[in-house]
Order: C-alpha cells, then sequence, then structure tokens
C-alpha cells in the first residue's frame, strides 16, 4: 500500500482548506451583506469608475462590527458596517470611505484577493508538512516553530500586498479627482483608532506601519511632480 508521505498529505490538505474557505467566505459575504446605499459615496464610486472606464462600481455593507474593508475572492468589494457607521457619524468623510474603496480595487485588480486564499491555504499546508518534520527533530517545540515561521511569511507577503494596493488607490483617487490627502488622512484616523494596546513589532505586522504608508505615498506623488 502506497505510504502518503509528510509533504503529500499537507498539499493535499491545502488544496482541500482552499476549497472549503473560498466556499465559506462567499457564503458568509452573501448571508450577510447588502449593496451600499449611500448617495454620496455612490457619487464618489462612480467618479472611480469613469476614471477606470467602467459603468459603475458596486459596493456591498458587510454586517460586522469591526472597521474594515475588504475583497471577496470573486471580486466584490465591502465595507463593514462598523466602517460604515463611522462615517455615518462624521468621524469618516466620505473621501475617505473612498479611499477604501480604492484600496479594495486594488487588492482585486492586482490579483491579491485569489492568491491570498491560496497563500493561506498554501501556508496551512506548509504549517502542517514543517509541523510533521520539524516534530521529529525536536519534540515539543518542532510544531510552535512551524507556526512562527509560517506566520512570519504570512506577514511579509500581506504587507507587500498593502503596499501595492495602496500605491493603485493613490492613482486612482488621483485620476478621480479626489487625491491622496483622504487616503493619508484616513491611515492616521486608524492608527489612532488601533493604539489603545502595546503595538507590535513591525516585522510581525500584516499591514505596514502607517508612517510608512504615508511616506510611500508622498515618494510617489514627489515623482508624479518630477514626471510632470
Amino acid at each position: 500500500m502506497l505510504k502518503l508521505t509528510p509533504i503529500l498529505l499537507a498539499v493535499l490538505y491545502g488544496l482541500a482548506m482552499y476549497v472549503f474557505s473560498a466556499w465559506r467566505t462567499t457564503r458568509q459575504l452573501d448571508a450577510r451583506s447588502t449593496e451600499l446605499a449611500d448617495a454620496r459615496l455612490r457619487e464618489l464610486s462612480l467618479d472611480m469608475a469613469a476614471a477606470l472606464d467602467l459603468p459603475t462600481i458596486k459596493v456591498n455593507i458587510y454586517e460586522i462590527d469591526p472597521v474594515n474593508g475588504l475583497a471577496s475572492p470573486d471580486g466584490r468589494i465591502f465595507i463593514t458596517r462598523g466602517f460604515y457607521n463611522k462615517y455615518r457619524v462624521g468621524e469618516v468623510s466620505a473621501e475617505e470611505m473612498a479611499s477604501v474603496i480604492a484600496h479594495e480595487l486594488g487588492h482585486v485588480a492586482l490579483g491579491h484577493t485569489k492568491r491570498r486564499m491560496i497563500d493561506f491555504s498554501g501556508q496551512n499546508a506548509m504549517r502542517v508538512a514543517l509541523g510533521a518534520v520539524l516534530s521529529r527533530i525536536l519534540p515539543g517545540a518542532g510544531v510552535w516553530i512551524a507556526n512562527a515561521l509560517t506566520s512570519l511569511l504570512a506577514a511579509r507577503l500581506s504587507r507587500q500586498d498593502e503596499y501595492e494596493a495602496d500605491a493603485y488607490a493613490s492613482a486612482l483617487l488621483v485620476k478621480a479627482g479626489i487625491g491622496t490627502g483622504p487616503q493619508k488622512s484616513l491611515f492616521r484616523k486608524l492608527d489612532g483608532l488601533a493604539s489603545g494596546g502595546a503595538p507590535m513589532p513591525a516585522w510581525l505586522m500584516s499591514h505596514p506601519r502607517t508612517e510608512d504608508r504615508i511616506a510611500a505615498i508622498e515618494a510617489r506623488e514627489a515623482k508624479w511632480r518630477i514626471g510632470g
């Protein structure tokens, strides 16, 4: 009888996790979301759609409390109810919300949403395989080391995606006549909202540090000014 190696088992596990995760994510979003019906945000979305030569950009409200924006594996854009409520009470401007939509559009356009799902499954597979191998060499510590290594890899990949989506959003916001000011001001607000606890080291965070993201935007703006 063929004996499956830990690596092969991990690959099969990763494929199964990808299929299940994509199905579960789509089902959750379908069950807990409605189309955004805010006139001002629709107007800004149409400005961005025109900049992209698209008829419209459909944005949905995801009925959960955390402040976040996300893009689904099938390319749909979502703003959480918690984020939308911040906008409704004036803590976040319409233009700042538009920068969130532009950022999530960047994830879709650059293929991050599908790749993240694949990466997530692959990282789980790698965690299983590394854990199995390292546990033979370092009983008791192998699983911990495997978890730490895969978490570091995931954080690095995620930070790179965020920088790329930021760059896409900056270009789109400028082309749509909104500008990068709201993008930068929102980053400063989010950093303040999240400052209640001790910050994680930058190399462990799934998102880049706020000051680094703003600096990257301003460096691009400087290049655009030089380039005319």
